[in-house]
């Protein structure tokens, strides 16, 4: 999925009236003990919410890939900004929010699913592009992968049969490279 300014803000609003926007904010790592800690604590001393924190090595062994979306008012965005970049750690902090970027959620999902449920559930699967990778007598477990709404989306739709069990990732996000028409 490509975001560009307009795509999912999902927008509120502060205490002063003004607008809560979510971000997404990339911020690159040196990959060390401690490094995620730092950032949590940051976030959790300065009283600031994380919507999503995916967290993975990247091309490079010494450095990490920490996704972070999170929602606020202007001056809280960079507020966030400003601390993350103060962290002894930090290599490079982008808010993705106003750019052109893919973005991704893994789910697995374990369902309910007796005989007579199954099929549904894997057409349900098979619409969402899932895949079933684990089958038991009385369960399906599926994973799929896409955008937040078509993670919310296939929850919703497989709510009906019973999750037994549920693990999600949440978003990780990279900046487009090309910027032309497509």
């Amino acid at each position: 999925m490509t975001h560009t300014k307009d795509a999912d803000q999902g927008t509120g609003e502060s205490n002063n009236g003004e607008h809560l926007r979510r971000h997404t904010i990339s911020v690159l790592v040196e990959n060390k003990f401690g490094a995620f800690n730092r950032v949590a604590g940051m976030f959790a001393a300065k009283g600031y919410n994380i919507d999503s924190l995916s967290v993975g090595p990247t091309e490079e062994e010494a450095i990490s890939r920490m996704t972070i979306v999170t929602r606020g008012d202007d001056q809280i965005i960079e507020q966030i900004t400003k601390q993350l970049n103060k962290l002894i750690d930090t290599i490079k902090v982008v808010d993705l929010t106003f750019e052109n970027f893919v973005e991704r959620e893994l789910v697995l999902v374990k369902v309910q699913a007796t005989q007579s449920s199954r099929s549904e559930i894997m057409q349900i699967a098979e619409i969402f592009r899932a895949k079933v990778i684990d089958i038991s007598p009385k369960s399906l477990t599926l994973e799929a992968t896409g955008s937040q709404q078509k993670v919310d989306a296939i929850i919703k739709m497989l709510k009906p049969f019973g999750i037994k069990e549920l693990a999600r990732t949440g978003r990780v996000a990279l900046k487009r490279e090309f910027q032309g028409e497509v």
